[in-house]
């Protein structure tokens, strides 16, 4: 297995453990009794550790193997993940939710610094590609939850056997990362204990954050915004985030290669009117599988803007580069995470719909500043074939 490969692999792995949680969010719901309101305060946790990692992390993750990073982060966020369902109330969620952030911010730093790498040694773009692989992640883990949830297996068996798949898989694909040698024109700079984002790096922030906010919204009530909205089966309702993270893995595993051809700028700005129309179509339908329409177009539209953005902030030279990803993860995966319990208050409060609307404008002021991406098209030397 080439090491960009197993770097697929760690974000796959990772997206199967976290997605079948976030599939059972309507019956977590149910199970602790709480309101959409409720649950997005409970989630808020998950946001706020992983913040914490982000802004924390850096000489820690700078000091410690890819491998061995990847396999407390990942193992341990599973493990969590695994006695959410054993919880008899939310107060005693919301702290594995904090701990789970933690280890999720962290890995992203590993993983997107490890990318970037690698993409510098192969001479050729795989950022998307990995980022698509979290999202084939979850949709084959949204295929197999709607079916469990169809079934009616219970949640607690259903995360103990996908944390039983995680340390199996991972077992096998972790164990034989190694570190990548840092870009060749990389600041080699001490870094700094606290790491945050600098005016210059404000734009990608927004770049980022953007697509993350509508991946949330898609990932996290769906299939929650299916059934208060068209009250579908659960299979119909779990199509909604399996849709969506099929539609998006498909973009982001293909994207690299249209990002050579066009230039990041210039992809960057058709998807994010992809997403705007797509959450548009999801806010106003009329029937489930128009929406269902909208949640595929919003899949497409957020695939690869944020991988975009992470490659242009590591390749920034005014900092070391574990600094300038984790800065931009902190406005951007932090999004992830915050996003949907804030857009669950509008849930609770507007409506469900209302809180699709509420996404749009921060693709627009994306729109709005995206020329702090690369118009070029260049990324390293050319070679004669992908892998």
């Amino acid at each position: 297995m080439r090491p960009h490969h197993r770097i697929y692999g760690v974000f796959f792995i990772f997206a199967l453990s976290m997605g079948a949680l976030l599939s059972r969010l309507p019956d977590l719901q149910r199970q602790l009794g709480l309101t959409e309101g409720q649950l997005g305060l409970t989630l808020i946790a998950m946001s706020c550790g992983a913040l914490v990692a982000l802004t924390f992390s850096g000489p820690l993750i700078a000091r410690t193997s890819a491998r061995r990073g990847v396999f407390i982060t990942i193992f341990g966020a599973s493990v969590l993940y695994a006695l959410v369902p054993f919880m008899p109330s939310a107060l005693l969620v919301a702290p594995l939710f904090f701990v789970a952030g933690l280890f999720a911010g962290a890995v992203e730093v590993i993983v997107n610094l490890e990318a970037d790498r690698l993409e510098a040694q192969l001479g050729y773009r795989i950022m998307s590609r990995t980022h698509g692989m979290w999202s084939l992640g979850f949709f084959v883990t949204a295929l197999v939850s709607a079916g469990v949830r169809q079934a009616g297996v219970p949640i607690h068996i259903h995360l103990g056997v996908a944390l039983l798949v995680v340390i199996v898989a991972g077992s096998i694909v972790f164990r034989g990362i190694e570190n990548a040698p840092p870009r060749p024109d990389t600041h080699e700079g001490k870094t700094p204990l606290i790491a945050f984002p600098t005016p210059g790096l404000a734009a990608l922030c927004i770049i980022g954050a953007a697509p993350l906010l509508a991946e949330g919204a898609g990932v996290d009530w769906s299939a929650i915004y299916m059934r208060d909205v068209f009250s579908v089966e659960p299979f119909v309702g779990g199509l909604s985030i399996t849709i969506f993270s099929l539609f998006m893995a498909i973009a982001r595993l293909t994207m690299d290669g249209v990002v050579d051809r066009f230039s990041p700028r210039a992809v960057a700005t058709a998807l994010l009117l992809i997403a705007i129309a797509g959450l548009v179509l999801v806010a106003l339908a009329p029937h489930e599988y128009v929406a269902l329409v909208g949640f595929a177009l919003t899949g497409i539209g957020c695939s690869a803007v944020y991988p975009l953005a992470v490659s242009a902030a590591a390749q920034r030279t005014d900092r070391p580069a574990p600094v300038n990803v984790a800065s931009l993860g902190q406005m951007t995966f932090v999004v992830f995470f915050l996003g949907p319990p804030l857009l669950g208050f509008v849930a609770e409060r507007f409506g469900i719909r209302m809180s699709y609307w509420v996404v749009v404008p921060t693709l627009v002021a994306a729109l709005l500043v995206v020329k702090a991406l690369p118009a070029s098209r260049a990324q390293g030397k050319p070679v004669s074939q992908h892998g």
